[in-house]
C-alpha cells in the first residue's frame, strides 16, 4: 500500500516536472516579444540620427521624379496636347552671327540669335538659366500629362529663332512657350513680363487672342507663385521666333539679370522651384485645367 502511495507521488511530481518545464520554455519567447515591443516603441519616439532632413523644394522633385516615372509607365493619362518650349540664345561659342528673314518672305534681315545677357551678380549666362528652367518645366509638365518638345536640350545646339519656330510648327505643338530673362542698363528695373505679337502684325495677327490669353496666364500664375512684379503683356512686331510661329506663342521674361534682387532670386533653387511651378500652372489654367 505505502509502495502504491510512493508511486502514485513519484507519478505526480514527476507530472509536475513536466509540465513546470513546458511553462518555462514559453516565457523565453514571450519575454523576448514584450522586449521587442518596447524597443521598437522607444525606436519610434527616438530621434534616429541617420534621418536627413529634406527641404520642400527637394520633397517636390522627388515627387516630380515619381511622377515622371509613373508617366513612362503610362500610369499619367495622357492629355494629347503638345507643348515647344524654346529656352532663348545658346552658348557664345556657337556662332549665329549669320541673318535670317525677320518673317516669311520679309525682306528685313536680322541675326540668326543673339548671345543674350548674363547675371550681374550671379555670373549666370541667360542661355544656361533659360535651360536650367525650360528643362525643369519640361519635366513638370509631363507629370501633367503633357507631351513636350524642346528646341534645345544643351547649350551648344545651333539653332536660329526662325528654325526655333519652324520647329514647333513642324512637331504639330499646339502653343509655343519661349523662355528668355531680362537685361537693362537701369539695375533698378526688375520684375516678369511677357511679349506677344500685336493684333496688327501681317504674320500672326490671327494668334493674337490666343497668345495674348496664353500670355496671360502664364504671367499671372508666374508672378503669383514667385512674388515676382508684374510688369504686364506687352506686344512686339519685331521678333522673329513670334513672327514664324503658325501657333500660339508667347515670350516669358522670367525676371531682371541686372537687377540684384531678380538676378540672385532666379539663381536659387528654391526660388527655381516656384519659377518652374508658376509657368506650369499657367499653361494648366490656360487649357482649364
Amino acid at each position: 500500500m505505502r509502495k502504491n502511495r510512493l508511486r502514485v507521488c513519484t507519478i505526480l511530481f514527476l507530472i509536475f516536472l513536466l509540465t513546470a518545464c513546458h511553462t518555462a520554455g514559453e516565457k523565453p519567447e514571450e519575454a523576448s516579444n514584450a522586449s521587442g515591443k518596447k524597443e521598437a516603441s522607444e525606436a519610434a519616439n527616438a530621434p534616429d540620427k541617420d534621418i536627413t532632413i529634406i527641404s520642400r523644394p527637394e520633397i517636390e522633385l522627388k515627387e516630380t521624379e515619381k511622377n515622371a516615372d509613373a508617366a513612362a509607365d503610362g500610369q499619367i493619362k495622357k492629355k494629347g496636347i503638345l507643348i515647344a518650349l524654346d529656352p532663348g540664345h545658346q552658348s557664345e561659342s556657337v556662332d549665329m552671327s549669320a541673318s535670317e528673314p525677320n518673317a516669311p518672305g520679309s525682306d528685313v534681315m536680322k541675326t540668326k540669335a543673339t548671345g543674350g545677357t548674363s547675371g550681374r551678380y550671379s555670373g549666370i549666362p541667360e542661355y544656361q538659366l533659360n535651360l536650367d528652367i525650360a528643362l525643369a518645366v519640361r519635366d513638370r509638365l509631363a507629370t501633367d500629362g503633357y507631351e513636350v518638345i524642346m528646341t534645345r536640350e544643351d547649350n551648344e545646339t545651333a539653332i536660329s529663332n526662325a528654325e526655333r519656330a519652324s520647329l514647333a510648327n513642324d512637331a504639330g505643338a499646339d502653343i509655343s512657350v519661349r523662355i528668355h530673362a531680362n537685361g537693362s542698363e537701369n539695375p533698378g528695373s526688375n520684375g516678369a513680363l511677357t511679349l506677344i505679337g500685336s493684333s496688327d502684325n501681317p504674320y500672326v495677327g490671327q494668334l493674337y487672342e490666343d497668345s495674348y490669353r496664353l500670355a496671360e496666364s502664364i504671367l499671372n500664375a508666374y508672378c503669383g507663385s514667385t512674388g515676382m512684379q508684374n510688369l504686364g503683356i506687352q506686344t512686339n512686331d519685331t521678333m522673329t521666333g513670334i513672327n514664324w510661329s503658325k501657333i500660339p506663342v508667347v515670350i516669358l521674361e522670367m525676371g531682371f539679370m541686372t537687377n540684384e534682387q531678380d538676378d540672385l532670386n532666379m539663381a536659387d533653387a528654391v526660388y527655381r522651384q516656384k519659377m518652374v511651378e508658376g509657368i506650369a500652372a499657367g499653361i494648366n489654367a490656360y487649357y482649364g485645367y
